[in-house]
């Protein structure tokens, strides 16, 4: 499991599949807004003039010297859903991004959201 430590420097990080591909280039961490752990990665994908950022969840993932590598294959990350590069992440669109790795989403207790850029 990924630990908070200092995830600013994670930025421009290699992610990579658990083959080692790479899928792309960490752009951003959102954390948990309940505990305030490293929950899901933006990932830079596509061509130069057609990129998007992909969500990856992080649980499970290893922090290597430059590099993420997450246990999900290269293709069902690139197929995850997505925003556009100078985009934000929608409350309305958080609980599909779980869906699309089968993970359980519930908001806050106060209906906050579940994620949080950092």
């Amino acid at each position: 499991m990924v630990h908070a430590g200092d995830i600013r420097e994670w930025r421009g990080y290699d992610v990579v599949d658990s083959d080692g591909k790479k899928i792309g280039t960490l752009e951003a961490v959102y954390v948990d807004t309940a505990t305030d752990e490293p929950s899901f990665a933006t990932v830079t994908v596509g061509l130069p003039l057609q990129r998007k950022l992909v969500f990856v969840p992080l649980a499970e993932a290893v922090l290597g010297p430059v590099y993420v590598k997450v246990p999900y294959d290269r293709k069902l990350v690139r197929e995850a859903p997505s925003i556009d590069t100078d985009g934000e992440l929608l409350a309305t669109e958080e609980p599909a991004v779980f869906a699309h790795y089968a993970l359980p989403y519930a908001t806050g207790s106060g209906g906050e959201r579940r994620l949080a850029r950092r």
